[in-house]
């Protein structure tokens, strides 16, 4: 496909999937997302030239003025689309595929410092909601969603909708897998720790009234 090609491609994804979206003069002027994606475009070029020092420079001009980081060597494929997109990470090793939609506060990251494809696939049609992130050399499947705040540390099977921390599969294939956990709903850690610490604090009291009463007793 040709270069500029792609580049109308990314015009139009920004019409079918913002409805705000008004006028082509509109989306190239002001939409940050769509100018990152284009920076990327061309530091990915550079890149697979090994002009990584060119890549780099134009990666981190992009970064200031979108808010957006993506490394050159990242694989993007059509129509991907950034809503908003500031504070959007996207690692050297991620691989994307055709229509994938993500939203602010994305990090597709790593897990450490490992060698190698040390960042996440995403296959086509999937969708990444606000502040989720998803972590290491993992697979996030085709027409997946990701909620927001999330974070996923395994792959993702196709068709799936994960939520929570970790990230868990509550749909697949239009059904529920969890029946104890609505898909938006997120679990809160920290509630259940408390949750956890109020039961044994319970448990406590009870041992503490039961010795007390066999030493009356015994008395």
């Amino acid at each position: 496909m040709g270069f500029f090609k792609l580049l109308k491609q990314d015009i139009d994804v920004v019409f079918d999937q913002d409805p705000a979206a008004r006028t082509y003069i509109e989306v190239c002027l002001t939409y940050s997302g769509l100018h990152a994606i284009w920076s990327h475009r061309m530091a990915h070029a550079f890149y697979q030239k090994k002009f990584f020092f060119l890549a780099r420079v134009i990666s981190q001009i992009s970064r200031f003025f979108t808010g957006i980081e993506i490394h050159p060597g990242a694989k993007i494929g059509k129509r991907f689309f950034i809503d908003h997109g500031m504070g959007v990470v996207i690692g050297e090793t991620c691989e994307i595929g055709d229509n994938v939609t993500i939203y602010q506060g994305v990090t597709l990251g790593g897990t450490g410092k490992e060698k190698g494809k040390r960042h996440p696939t995403i296959k086509d049609n999937a969708l990444i909601a606000t502040g989720a992130k998803v972590l290491g050399s993992i697979t996030i499947g085709e027409s997946s969603k990701i909620g927001a705040g999330s974070v996923v540390l395994e792959d993702v099977p196709d068709h799936s909708t994960v939520v929570g921390i970790p990230g868990r599969v509550v749909i697949q294939n239009g059904e529920k897998i969890r029946k104890d956990l609505d898909h938006h709903k997120l679990p809160d850690p920290i509630s259940e720790v408390l949750k956890e610490m109020e039961d044994e604090i319970k448990h406590l009291q009870n041992e503490l009234k039961n010795v007390k009463g066999a030493n009356q007793r015994d008395n």
